[in-house]
């Protein structure tokens, strides 16, 4: 079904190629996995499968890519939208509504389908996918999860013989993830095409057919789904890539906290001393409460690992902790007050989409734009394989090298809250080590740090406590 013979691809902002020698086949009922170090053109090679690449992004193409037998190239993009659904690293860029019902209903009016076969494939997307609780919810009020959750299910509403995931699991909550491998499983069973880019990999043990390890722009290693699923951890190291075996991560003790908002637990005794007080922490979004917390005491000095299902508000809890969101209640550091403001000033965060916070035009003025640390530059961007990267352009490096940037500004950031907001997302295992080791250095320095995850390989590896959130019932 899909042909990639000999492909170099070079962005036009880029002075070496993210594809080199590409040849890659995918035969029509294939599910297969692309995995690899990040940077190694995992994210490029979906582009170029969906048109993306060269329709949308400029850049010098050389080899030939087939869809069907015909050039992608030679392809319009209507046509391409018909066979294809591609679910981005970062659902929100990929919105065109407002509305869970009317962004899987989007494609198909675009397309011209009768009014009765939308409503009828809409109602069935949203059963499929769990996204029912959902209905009338505007998208950007839903978690990063529950978006993309519902991607997931508006590139699959017209019915693509061709469906793309880049990194889907990176938000989703353990029980999320499980819908989406029974999700794949139907999919599967209707005769899609299915090619997923991901770094987390026991979730698809059984479930591909085919997987392929990329490294440079091309081909490193492939392994049938069944000669993959035994490989032993060593080798799975030396190629860049994560556990096939989840992580049973020891169980952290509990922070002290008590509200609405908190999973019932046993919590550490009151006290206090350095570090975040909360207290009558109330955030509400078109009259729905979305985090509702009495008290709680974020320790510096140590990280706080923040869990919880999609929506419990854990990321609305990071918005208010650094500034940016509206609240009732009082947020103190150290026994002081903040206003908003004042916490803009002395907190640093990494957010779910980290290319919301690249401002300038290379690597090495990004980090110079957050401010103190000259010293530490080089060794960071040694650490994080970027010292390469140091005159590029952000948003011409792939989202796990965009990740590692921001990881890397909020470092220097020399700030007394740092929040980081699932910065494993794109974060190949190496990666994860020198994404933890930072966090522990901030720790070290008496930071007030928050891990906002649900990637348990991370947590194991950072997390010294934890405040575990639930999703509210009701306005």
């Amino acid at each position: 079904m899909i042909r990639i013979d000999g492909v170099r691809w070079t962005y036009a902002c880029a002075t070496s190629p993210t594809l080199d020698g590409l040849t890659l086949h995918v035969r029509r009922g294939e599910t297969v996995v692309l995995c690899g170090p990040s940077g190694s053109g995992k994210s490029t090679a979906l582009r170029l499968m969906n048109g993306l690449v060269p329709h949308f992004h400029d850049g010098e193409l050389d080899g030939a890519v087939h869809l069907d037998g015909q050039a992608v190239a030679d392809l319009t993009l209507d046509q391409l939208g018909r066979r294809t659904g591609t679910v981005l690293q970062h659902p929100r860029r990929q919105f065109f509504t407002d509305e869970c019902e009317a962004e899987l209903a989007f494609a198909m009016e675009n397309f011209g389908e009768p009014a009765e076969r939308i409503g009828e494939r809409v109602s069935a997307a949203a059963a499929e996918h769990h996204l029912r609780p959902f209905a009338g919810r505007r998208l950007q009020n839903l978690s990063g999860g529950q978006q993309q959750q519902v991607a997931c299910a508006a590139a699959a509403a017209h019915g693509p013989s061709l469906l793309l995931f880049d990194e889907p699991t990176s938000n989703l909550s353990a029980a999320a993830v499980e819908r989406f491998t029974a999700t794949l499983a139907r999919l599967r069973a209707s005769g899609a095409t299915i090619v997923i880019a991901e770094h987390r990999l026991h979730f698809l043990r059984g479930v591909a057919d085919r997987v392929v390890a990329l490294r440079g722009g091309r081909v490193d290693a492939q392994w049938r789904g069944a000669e993959f699923a035994a490989l032993d951890d060593d080798t799975l190291a030396a190629e860049g890539l994560r556990s096939l075996d989840p992580v049973r991560r020891p169980e952290a003790p509990r922070v002290f906290a008590r509200g609405p908002s908190v999973d019932p637990g046993t919590p550490s005794a009151r006290h206090s001393g350095a570090g975040v007080t909360l207290r009558g922490v109330r955030c509400a979004f078109r009259g729905r409460r979305v985090l509702d917390i009495e008290e709680a005491y974020l320790p510096a000095g140590a990280i706080t690992a923040v869990t919880g299902q999609n929506g419990a508000g854990k990321s609305t809890l990071a918005r208010v902790l650094t500034g940016l969101q509206r609240h009732e209640g009082e947020v103190s550091l150290d026994g002081r007050r903040l206003g908003r403001a004042e916490r803009q000033r002395v907190s640093g965060i990494v957010m779910q989409d980290v290319q919301r916070q690249l401002f300038t035009d290379s690597v090495s003025a990004e980090l110079r734009l957050s401010g103190s640390g000259a010293p530490q530059v080089g060794g960071l961007l040694r650490d994080l394989d970027l010292e390469s990267l140091r005159d590029r352009h952000p948003l011409s490096l792939s989202g796990g090298q965009q990740q590692r940037l921001v990881v890397a500004a909020a470092r220097l950031g020399a700030r007394r809250i740092v929040v980081f907001d699932e910065p494993s997302s794109g974060v190949d295992r190496r990666h994860l080590h020198s994404v933890a080791r930072i966090m522990r250095e901030l720790a070290a320095e008496g930071v007030t740090v928050l891990v906002i995850s649900h990637d348990d390989d991370l947590l194991a590896l950072a997390a010294d406590q934890e405040l575990r959130l639930r999703a509210l019932g009701g306005a």
